[in-house]
C-alpha cells in the first residue's frame, strides 16, 4: 500500500483506531479519516461528496453501530438500519469512485445461531441466526453479499472478513450497550472496589472466541495485501471459553475474588461461536497476543483511560 490513500471509517471506534495504529507504525501510505461531523455515513449524498473530495484508494468499512446482547435485543431497527445505511453507502460510492480496493468487515454473527463448530465460511446462510442480533446480522450479511455483487458485475475488487469478539484499547465500556469483555472487566473492578458479587448473564455456558484488536488490525493489513478473493474470510484465534471460565480469568488479572452469580432469566444468546480460520492460517497469518496478556492490556487500558476519567478519551 505504499503511496496509497487509506481511508479508515469509524477510525474512533476500537477496529477503526487499531487499524489506523497499524497502518500508521508498517505501512507507508496517506491515512484518510473523517469525523461523522464531517461525513454522515447514513447520508449518500455526504459520502458521495467526501469520496470526490479526497480520492481514496483503498477503503476500510470498519464503521457502524456496535453492542452486546442488550443493546442488539433492545434496538433492532436501529441496529438494521443503521449499519445497512452506512455498508450500501460507502460500497456504492467506493465502486463509483473506482476505489482500487476495499475491505468490508462484517461480524462472527452472521452465522446460524445452531451452526456447526467449528464455524467455516461456507455455513453463511446455512441456518436461522441468534433472535437476539438477526437485526445487525442481517445488515453485515448484506454487507458481504454487495460486495459480491459489485465483484461479480463490475470485478471491484471488494473483498469481506468476518472478524470474531473482538476487545483492547477503545472498547466500550458502558454497561448498557457493551460486549462480554469490557463488560465484565468493568463490573469486577467495581465489585473489587465494593466487596460484592458479581451477576453474570445466563448460564455461564456459552463460548465465545476472543481476538485482541491489534491481532484483528494485523490481519486485515495481511489480507489487503494477500487476499483478492470473491468469499469472505474468517478472522479469529482459534479457540474459545466458556463466559464462566472467562470471567475467572478476568477476574485473576483484576484482582476480584467475590465469586459470581447467575441472572438465567437472562439470554445466553447463541450456544458456542468459534471462527474456522483454516482458510487465513493456510495463507500465513496467525494470531500473537495471548488472551491472558491481551486481558491485562485491556484492564490497564480500562484503568488509564475509563476508571480515572469517567470516560474513554476518543482518538483524533
Amino acid at each position: 500500500m505504499k503511496g496509497k490513500s487509506v481511508w479508515v471509517t469509524g477510525h474512533r471506534g476500537m477496529v477503526g483506531s487499531a487499524l489506523v495504529r497499524a497502518l500508521s507504525k508498517s505501512e507507508d501510505c496517506r491515512i484518510l479519516t473523517a469525523t461523522r461531523q464531517e461525513v454522515d455515513l447514513k447520508d449518500l449524498s455526504a459520502v458521495r461528496r467526501w469520496m470526490s473530495d479526497n480520492r481514496p484508494d483503498v477503503v476500510i468499512v470498519a464503521a457502524g453501530k456496535v453492542g452486546g446482547v442488550l443493546a442488539n435485543n433492545s434496538f433492532p431497527a436501529d441496529f438494521l438500519y443503521e449499519n445497512l445505511a452506512i455498508s450500501t453507502n460507502l460500497i456504492h460510492s467506493s465502486f463509483e469512485g473506482k476505489v482500487e480496493k476495499l475491505l468490508y468487515l462484517g461480524s462472527s454473527c452472521i452465522y446460524p445461531r445452531l451452526a456447526e463448530q467449528p464455524i467455516v465460511e461456507e455455513s453463511l446462510l446455512a441456518g436461522p441466526l441468534e433472535p437476539t442480533n438477526e437485526g445487525y446480522a442481517v445488515a453485515k450479511i448484506a454487507g458481504i453479499k454487495l460486495c459480491q455483487a459489485y465483484r461479480k458485475q463490475y470485478g471491484c475488487n471488494f473483498i469481506s472478513a468476518m472478524p470474531t469478539n473482538l476487545y483492547g484499547p477503545n472498547d466500550n465500556f458502558d454497561l448498557a450497550s457493551s460486549h462480554v469483555m469490557p463488560a465484565l472487566i468493568r463490573k469486577m473492578h467495581a465489585a473489587k472496589l465494593a466487596d460484592e458479587p458479581v451477576t453474570l448473564w445466563g448460564t455461564g455456558t456459552p463460548k465465545r472466541e476472543f481476538l485482541h484488536v491489534d491481532d484483528m488490525a494485523d490481519a486485515c493489513l495481511f489480507l489487503l495485501k494477500n487476499y483478492d478473493g470473491f468469499g469472505h474470510i474468517n478472522i479469529g484465534s482459534g479457540v474459545d471459553y466458556k463466559i464462566s471460565e472467562l470471567a475467572e480469568m478476568i477476574g485473576d488479572v483484576v484482582g476480584y475474588r467475590g465469586g459470581f452469580n447467575y441472572d438465567t432469566t437472562k439470554p445466553d444468546g447463541m450456544p458456542r461461536k468459534l471462527m474456522d480460520g483454516t482458510k487465513l492460517a493456510a495463507m500465513g497469518w496467525r494470531a500473537k497476543i495471548d488472551i491472558h496478556e491481551g486481558i491485562r492490556k485491556a484492564y490497564d487500558w480500562y484503568l488509564k483511560n475509563v476508571e480515572q476519567t469517567g470516560s474513554a478519551p476518543r482518538p483524533t
